[in-house]
């Protein structure tokens, strides 16, 4: 059986055979990682993949990975090595040499080959990418982006993807039970120390690494969707804004196989008596969450999906405290396609995972979000996350 990266590679080279492109190459970017399984940081090294409509896909890379990336379960790749004394562009050329961009030239030569090159390519690489083709492909070469024929296929998740994330939503969920379980003990305590209390609970229920930035937000700084945590003390009857995740690696099966999957979830929890008005505040976006999650289901709307949580918040007179959209796409990226905002026409597909997180903001005061990952079923949505969405704290 073909492992996940060899049918992703196969249905990679069926998108550019449907949209007429010739040529995909990706840099050290989620695109690679997707198509491979091997993460790495870009750097000024040459680390190329290249995925022809016609022809066996290669990897040019320089020396140093061969170890690793003799591991990968890709069967049909060429892997081909350079040191630090060789020229690449000279192996690129070799490889780009072996497909047939532009044999479909006329008599008189006319002819064209799209190549396209990953999003995240620093511009050097797609300089250096762009002059060796010219000199080595004699007809007009258009370029396009790596995303016109990988982002329909991540963005609808296989199965090794949806065991990751449920993996990586449960290490979440533990550590939500066990913060919220804390309760009284909490108070005291800064937002920073809870912040790194969190990611080292993360890494004990079986994170590798925060998936961002872990946010604690107390009292008044939870009117500001992105806080980051700072000084200030935890304090009875605090309406606390908790955002968290972790990395965990898919199972493929390989050592080299690295790619690897985020959780993300928010809860909103106080210690003791919340503050005037909270109670209401945090039903309405619970409301507001449930609703969107509801209104889930195949064919709806991204903007439907929105417009679900944001009329409930509408409907009770605070329309202006909800200032983002209601979520994101989640993959080898925290943030990805498809974004559930507010006139996204982009119709929803079994398999699309995103998060669900409408929220409310009141300058001075407090803020309110609740948020859990869902993922596009045949006919409905399934939560990846379990915990308790109200705000009581203790065991």
């Amino acid at each position: 059986m073909d492992s996940p990266f060899e049918q992703r590679i196969a249905a990679c080279r069926r998108r550019l055979a449907a949209t007429g492109a010739d040529l995909v190459v990706c840099f050290p970017s989620p695109n690679l990682t997707y198509l491979t399984g091997f993460e790495e940081s870009p750097s000024e090294r040459h680390l190329l993949l290249f995925v022809p409509e016609t022809g066996e896909p290669a990897l040019v890379a320089p020396a140093m990975y061969e170890a690793q990336l003799s591991e990968l379960p890709i069967t049909g790749l060429r892997r081909r090595y350079w040191t630090d004394a060789e020229d690449p562009l000279a192996l690129v050329a070799e490889v780009i040499d072996d497909y047939p961009l532009g044999t479909d030239a006329d008599a008189d030569g006319d002819g064209s080959a799209t190549v396209l090159v990953d999003d995240r390519m620093w511009a050097t690489f797609t300089h250096d990418l762009r002059e060796v083709l010219s000199a080595a492909v004699d007809v007009d070469l258009e370029f396009g982006l790596a995303s016109a024929v990988l982002e329909p296929l991540r963005i609808r998740k296989d199965e090794v993807e949806l065991e990751t994330l449920r993996r990586a939503a449960d290490v979440a969920d533990r550590v939500a039970l066990e913060i919220r379980e804390r309760g009284d003990d909490l108070i005291g305590t800064t937002e920073a120390e809870l912040a790194s209390e969190i990611d080292r609970l993360l890494a004990a229920a079986g994170g590798e690494e925060p998936a961002f930035e872990t946010i604690v937000a107390a009292g008044p700084n939870g009117a500001r969707p992105h806080h980051h945590s700072g000084s200030r003390e935890i304090r009875a009857g605090d309406p606390i804004v908790l955002d968290f995740g972790a990395f965990v690696s898919a199972d493929v099966g390989a050592a080299a196989g690295t790619a690897r999957y985020p959780g993300d979830q928010t809860r909103t929890i106080v210690v003791g008596e919340p503050p005037a008005g909270y109670e209401r505040v945090h039903e309405i976006v619970r409301e507001a969450q449930q609703a969107a999650v509801d209104a889930v289901e195949p064919g709806a709307t991204a903007g439907e999906i929105d417009r679900a949580a944001r009329s409930v918040i509408e409907d009770a007179g605070y329309g202006d405290a909800f200032v983002h959209r209601t979520g994101h796409g989640v993959g080898l990226e925290v943030h990805e396609p498809p974004y559930i905002a507010d006139g996204n026409d982009r119709k929803l597909e079994p398999g699309m995972v995103f998060s669900v997180e409408p929220g409310m903001y009141l300058e001075g005061e407090f803020g309110v979000r609740i948020e859990d990952l869902v993922v596009v079923t045949e006919d409905e949505a399934e939560r990846l996350n379990d915990t308790p969405r109200g705000w009581e704290t203790g065991g």
